[in-house]
């Protein structure tokens, strides 16, 4: 997923066919002989962290003729979204392109105003691209696409395409030839990672969830395909698609309630990719795949719950390797858009316009990202969402296992994250049984967000019971040979029932030894949540073999002060219930890694033999 600026000539087909070496390969390069080949490649690897198997068969598609059919009806052309998009390809035609400026952005303008300067530009950077790979293969090297595991493939590929489709009276027949030896080669090197060349050099790759619908590589991978495969008319392309890589997405997801990745949020914003595949393939074919499931309805549910009161930052779960800090961006902004583009459900498009009209990202941040503004995000005069008349605001997603709840819809209310459920994706951390709280501001949250790399995913950064042994463990997922603390594994899945409360709050029960595996010498650990009042209750019970114990640990933005069995942090106030011995001790983070860790402090609550109960609540003195 592209991060934003604030984290980290061949003229002949003859040599076409050299460079690439298309003559050599031309059987293999076949995708419906390569698809099972494909898949049998993956599975050698182990490659991919979850498999699907299509579950309905699916009806052939016609043949299609050569084309991107992208619908464009939604585009206002008075609008301040489309004047801003004008302006940022314009600068770039003018000689100055923004940050990550790419010949899409320049190709889709053309479609929206014919400009010959438009597809002049697009022309030239494609050109570049294609030119830069030839040099790189001639040199004996992979050229920039296959870069990290064949990420970008999909936007590449998509500005190649979109480029060739909507430019194709301005490229001559040699230059259309070496375009698609590129893109070609490039799109069979996903499908086929052990087999994978370049230039006749074998180039494998890991295959790195080449099907895994989860993932987001999965949606590059197939962004590339629909893409090349929709310009360049190829009706094996568009089959293999149709058989093989779009059912495990509808079954996948189908599988998924609540809506939500099982990657976390961080890494989750790349559904804004999803979910435009979804759009064009309903363009191109006609089959409405986002609505064979309630996933994207779902999702805008998810995200307006998972955004605190004050609309500015959102539920850090799992890795947050864009900004540590888990502030709104362009893609969450995206992500919703691209959802409400795909709804048909009055009710969720109501609540998507609210929440876009509402956060601190009314309008996207970067040029680069200026073209999704286009997509309308509704009347800005929606009203809030409507609280139930008994009960808590809460929304379980069931499916990736997380929960929000809030006290309401006004700024000030007190907001919950808890996270219990499926622990199977690389982007997750080891954060079953975590919450964080907010109320105005952090009151308790994952210490991963004041890291500098955003990737701390060890038990000891989230708000979990910690579980230590005397001794170092063996045979222990995640685990250093040394290591004392005992790691939550994958894939596991913990699970949690949400029960609204007749005094208007919310319970939850977890249980959570699951997610420690089936060698781990934690034998029990079940987590109660009574949330409610601006009030969270926690209660633990669990079981230990001889040799372990269990601390109970709250991640904290500022140094605790403690006194006895309580402790004040910033807006906090923590007390003790159980056991009553319990001994307090806070730790700064920056003691353990001050180039990591730039703030933030951990209060340790020690003394349970099999029982933590703990109160959380404002600190109306601060």
């Amino acid at each position: 997923m592209r991060a934003g600026p604030r984290s980290p000539s061949a003229k002949l087909a003859l040599r076409v066919l050299s460079v690439f070496a298309i003559g050599a390969i031309a059987a293999a390069c076949n995708p419906r002989t390569g698809a099972n080949a494909a898949v049998g490649d993956a599975h050698a690897a182990g490659a991919s962290a979850a498999t699907t198997t299509p579950s309905i068969a699916r009806k052939p598609l016609p043949p299609i003729e050569p084309g991107i059919p992208l619908d464009l009806s939604y585009v206002d052309r008075t609008s301040p979204a489309y004047d801003r998009f004008r302006r940022w390809v314009g600068s770039a035609v003018a000689g100055q392109p923004g940050y990550a400026f790419s010949a899409y952005d320049a190709a889709l303008l053309y479609r929206l105003d014919p400009k010959p300067e438009y597809c002049g530009l697009a022309v030239r950077m494609v050109e570049k691209e294609v030119a830069d790979a030839e040099a790189a293969i001639a040199g004996g090297r992979a050229p920039e696409i296959a870069g990290d595991s064949y990420l970008e493939v999909g936007p590449r590929i998509a500005a190649l395409s979109m480029t060739l489709d909507a430019c194709r009276d301005r490229i001559d027949d040699a230059q259309r030839a070496r375009w698609s030896a590129f893109a070609e080669q490039a799109v069979w090197n996903v499908w086929h990672h052990l087999r994978a060349h370049w230039g006749g050099r074998p180039r494998p790759w890991t295959g790195w969830s080449v099907d895994n619908p989860g993932n987001n590589y999965y949606y590059s991978f197939v962004e590339a395909t629909l893409y090349w495969a929709l310009a360049s008319g190829n009706d094996e392309w568009m089959s293999f698609l149709n058989e093989e890589k779009i059912p495990p997405l509808i079954d996948y997801f189908a599988g998924l309630p609540g809506g939500g990745s099982l990657e976390g949020t961080g890494y989750g914003a790349a559904h804004m990719r999803l979910f435009a595949l979804y759009r064009l393939w309903r363009d191109a074919t006609g089959e409405d795949i986002a609505n064979t499931s309630p996933h994207a309805d779902d999702t805008i549910a998810y995200w307006v719950h998972a955004t605190v009161p004050t609309l500015d930052r959102f539920a850090p779960i799992g890795d947050q390797s864009r900004n540590s800090v888990p502030e709104l961006y362009d893609y969450h902004r995206r992500l919703v858009l691209e959802a409400r583009a795909l709804s048909r459900d009055a009710s969720s498009q109501a609540l998507a316009s609210w929440w876009l009209h509402r956060i601190s990202m009314t309008q996207m941040s970067n040029g680069f990202n200026t073209a999704h503004d286009l997509l309308p995000a509704g009347d800005a005069k929606t009203p809030a969402p409507v609280a139930p008349a008994t009960g808590p605001i809460f929304h379980h997603a069931a499916g990736t296992g997380h929960l929000f709840a809030r006290s309401g819809w006004d700024r000030d209310a007190m907001w919950l994250a808890f996270v219990a459920g499926p622990y199977n994706e690389s982007h997750a951390h080891q954060e079953q049984g975590g919450f964080t709280l907010f109320a105005r501001d952090w009151l308790t949250v994952s210490e991963n967000i004041w890291s500098h790399s955003g990737i701390q995913q060890g038990t000891e950064t989230h708000s979990v019971l910690r579980f230590e042994r005397a001794t170092p463990i063996a045979r222990q997922c995640h685990a250093p040979p040394d290591d004392r603390v005992v790691h939550q594994c994958e894939p596991t899945r913990s699970t949690m029932t949400v029960t609204p409360a007749a005094d208007g709050g919310l319970r939850v029960d977890a249980d959570l030894a699951a997610a420690y595996g089936s060698e781990s010498p934690v034998r029990r650990w079940t987590r109660r949540l009574d949330f409610g009042g601006r009030r969270l209750r926690v209660e633990d019970r669990f079981a230990l073999e001889a040799g372990t114990r269990a601390v109970f640990q709250l991640q904290l933005p500022s140094e605790p002060r403690i006194d006895g069995q309580t402790a004040v942090a910033g807006r906090l106030r923590v007390r003790v219930v159980a056991p009553a011995g319990a001994t307090l001790a806070a730790m700064d983070w920056r003691s353990v890694d001050s180039a990591e860790f730039r703030s933030g402090w951990r209060l340790d609550i020690a003394g349970g033999t099999d029982t933590y109960v703990v109160e959380l609540e404002e600190d109306s003195s601060n």
